[in-house]
């Protein structure tokens, strides 16, 4: 998952180590439809011993949450698509980064040389171990030591990214192309550390990293369905796509990344993290995405489609 150098051994000890208490993945009552989806920030099961570590209430470590998002998309499996689904939350384990974007002034000991400490991620908090919720609160009251990154790593990051590079394989293999929906959830305004801090959102921010992850035709469907939804609709401002879309969008080799991000205040409130009567309204628009984005022909040859957006 990333071209630095894996770390050559894995704890045997790990807390949290069953693959089954990490992700979840629901494959459908058949692979009908050539579409993953994704949702890598809706866990919400929080290890006691993490809450434990922590200098924050539970209520405030799931601000970096991105709730029921895999309920929104949750008629993708009956539709005929997998749903893969991070159990772990994002402030314990983010698998939307690579495997080894770290902060080294959280650890109490020094990071081999294949940790990637300069990302931006890294610099904002929010490397695959972050430091900070998304409001920028820190998270641990202690400094960890590498071996604690590298149980969260083997037993959440590395489960999920194993189950998402099979499951877009297997639909590639059989569909000769494949759709990753890469799925979120924003903040209804603009907060520490975003570019648009104190600015209301859209409704939808759709992500391509800027025409190189996916057809053109896959992000104009849509964002054609979304509008005709209702629902106003912005292109990669201020999100173009994190680690999963642009490390599995290969659309030249047949797979198309997409990241969807869903304005928060449209299916739930806030600060109560519950769930709003519009909810049933918006998993049917989601649905629909799901099922038109399967239909789309995606085969032969799009170098051509997607090259004039590439250098953006």
């Amino acid at each position: 998952m990333t071209k630095r150098r894996p770390p050559p051994d894995t704890p045997s000890d790990a807390p949290f180590a069953v693959p089954g208490r990490a992700i979840r993945v629901d494959p459908g009552v058949a692979p009908v439809l050539p579409v993953v989806v994704s949702s890598p920030h809706s866990g919400r099961d929080y290890p006691p011993e993490f809450v434990a570590l922590s200098r924050l209430d539970r209520d405030t470590l799931r601000r970096s949450e991105d709730s029921f998002v895999e309920e929104l998309f949750g008629d993708a499996p009956v539709a005929g698509a997998p749903l893969l689904q991070a159990l772990f939350p994002r402030a314990y384990c983010d698998p939307n980064r690579e495997a080894y974007e770290l902060d080294p002034t959280m650890f109490a000991d020094a990071l081999p040389d294949y940790v990637n400490t300069r990302s931006p991620r890294v610099a904002g908090g929010l490397g695959t171990i972050a430091r900070v919720v998304s409001v920028g609160h820190e998270i641990h009251s202690r400094k960890l030591t590498f071996a604690e990154a590298l149980e969260r790593i083997e037993t959440c990051w590395r489960p999920y990214h194993e189950a998402l590079s099979a499951l877009l394989s297997g639909t590639l293999d059989r569909f000769g192309h494949a759709v990753l929906l890469d799925c979120h959830s924003m903040p209804s305004v603009g907060g520490w550390g975003d570019r648009d801090r104190g600015r209301h959102r859209p409704d939808v921010v759709l992500g391509n990293r800027h025409g190189t992850a996916c057809a053109e035709s896959v992000i104009d469907t849509a964002a054609a369905i979304l509008d005709a939804a209702g629902l106003r609709v912005v292109r990669n401002v201020p999100y173009a796509g994190g680690f999963n879309t642009q490390h599995y969008g290969r659309p030249a080799q047949g797979v198309h990344a997409l990241q969807v991000e869903i304005n928060r205040a449209l299916y739930m409130d806030e600060l109560r993290f519950e769930r709003t009567a519009d909810f049933a309204r918006l998993r049917a628009v989601m649905d629909r995405l799901v099922r038109e984005l399967g239909a789309l022909d995606l085969g032969g040859t799009i170098e051509d489609e997607i090259l004039p957006n590439a250098a953006e």
